[in-house]
Formats: C-alpha cells, sequence, structure tokens
C-alpha cells in the first residue's frame, strides 16, 4: 500500500512485525468478537484481527486511505467507515447483546478529547486496547499522590480498570515520531459506570479541581463544593487535588448530584 503520512491527520504508520505481533498477542480476538478498529492506517494490524474475529469494523478519517483499503481487504468480512472517530458513534455498531472490542493507535494530537469521547460510550464497549503516546498511558495509570496523577487519570480510572502493557520506541513507526509510545488496556467496569449519577458534573469537579493544582481542594472548588460538604465526606479539604483518591471524587459528584435533584 503507497501511502505517504500525512502530519494533520497525526500519521505514524507501524511497520515492525514483532511490535505488531505483540499488539495482536495483547488483543487476543476471538472468533465471536466484534472488534472496531480506529485509525487502521495501511492495516498492519487489521491483517491480523479480520479474519480472527466474527465481524470488524473500522473508521479512517483519511479518505485517501479508503480505496486503499477497500482494495486490501476486498472479500473479507470488513466494514470501512470514512469518518471522524471524535465524532463517530462506536455504540451505532453494536448489534444484539454483545459489545465492542475496541482497537486503535490513536493521534498523538486528538488522544485527550478521543479518550474523553470513547468513556461516554464506555457501556458498549467491552474493552479497549489503545496505542498512546507513553506520557499520556503514564498519566491514565497514576495513582494518588504521584505527579502525573491527573484529571485523565480520575475521569478513566472511575470508569475502567486500566493496564500499560508494554513501551514502543519510535524506530517501529514510518515516520518515527519523537516520543515513545505505549499500549494501555482500559475495560470498562459497569458497576463502576453505573454509580456516577451524573458525568458531566464529575467532569466538571475533575476540571476545577485540577486546573489549580496548587491550590487545596476547598479553594479549587470554591462555588461547587464548600467545607461541610467535603468534611461529611471524610475528604480533606486541605488537601491538593492530586492526593485525592477516585473514589472520593465519584462521592462528592453523586452528593452534589443529590443536593442539585432535591433543590
Amino acid at each position: 500500500m503507497n501511502h505517504r503520512p500525512r502530519k494533520r491527520f497525526g500519521q505514524n504508520f507501524l511497520h515492525d512485525p514483532g511490535i505488531i505481533q505483540r499488539i495482536v498477542a495483547a488483543i487476543d480476538p476471538k472468533p465471536g468478537d466484534h472488534i472496531a478498529e480506529i485509525g487502521p492506517g495501511q492495516g498492519a494490524i487489521t491483517t491480523h484481527l479480520v479474519n480472527a474475529c466474527q465481524t470488524m469494523d473500522v473508521i479512517e478519517l483519511d479518505r485517501d486511505l479508503v480505496p486503499l483499503l477497500e482494495e486490501q481487504f476486498a472479500g473479507t468480512k470488513l466494514r470501512i467507515h470514512n469518518a471522524d472517530a471524535l465524532k463517530f458513534d462506536f455504540c451505532s455498531l453494536v448489534t444484539g447483546t454483545g459489545k465492542l472490542r475496541l482497537v486503535g493507535n490513536l493521534p498523538y494530537n486528538i488522544s485527550t478529547p478521543l479518550l474523553f469521547h470513547l468513556l461516554e460510550q464506555a457501556h458498549c464497549i467491552h474493552d479497549l486496547h489503545v496505542m498512546l503516546q507513553k506520557e499520556v498511558v503514564d498519566r491514565i495509570v497514576a495513582t494518588p499522590g504521584s505527579k502525573t496523577y491527573g484529571r485523565l487519570s480520575v475521569a478513566v480510572q472511575a470508569r475502567c480498570h486500566v493496564q500499560s502493557l508494554f513501551t514502543i520506541g519510535p524506530g517501529a513507526f514510518n515516520p518515527p515520531p519523537k516520543v515513545d509510545s505505549a499500549i494501555l488496556r482500559m475495560t470498562p467496569d459497569e458497576d463502576a459506570i453505573g454509580r456516577i449519577k451524573n458525568p458531566a458534573l464529575l467532569n466538571n469537579i475533575l476540571s476545577q479541581a485540577f486546573s489549580q493544582r496548587r491550590k487545596t481542594l476547598r479553594n479549587a472548588l470554591k462555588g461547587l463544593a464548600d467545607a461541610p460538604i467535603l468534611e461529611s465526606l471524610g475528604i480533606d479539604g486541605t488537601a491538593r487535588a492530586e492526593t485525592v483518591a477516585v473514589e472520593a471524587y465519584v462521592m462528592l459528584a453523586n452528593r452534589l448530584a443529590e443536593q442539585e435533584r432535591e433543590s
């Protein structure tokens, strides 16, 4: 497939056979799976998945890649969607009671908004194996008290079990990015998702708490949550945002959601 990677789409095509095999082994596709791949590019991973699962969809923004993919995968079960993953309704792909297994080499320039878009649809996703900038993966799996723990850590961990699987150097790609990448496994937890009564409110709390990391939580959340509410939940108002556990943020969001409904 002859296609020059485009900077505006954040394209870095994977070409290392050893890394491709490690990713496919981590995904471990099964005959009954419905797999959706974001940004198949030149089909490096797609080739290994399409015949190993029951149904496969790919979402590709670059319209010039679509005819090349159609030619490469003619006669297979692959369904190609020329669409923007940031606006795509992944739940619309689900038929029956099954859930999607999501795979993708996520463009680094849109990785955070794309992750938030996917989290909104986590209820119809069985698991995700995504390649991201290693720095972003480190932030997602970070624990309270670490420098990398932040809004993204809490937003993802409040809904999913997360695991950083392995790091990939720049040489595995064409063109080589300037940073290391990593494979992240995210497994949505239905119970955890169900416990979040108002997702938008939780996101609002996280945005406000972590945008002023030097402030105490009580001061950072001024106008949203007062000291008595924090105290009643056992949350230390003098603590900084990065020391507060994921569960505490969910409890706080739920308490504020209850108050909104009562008022």
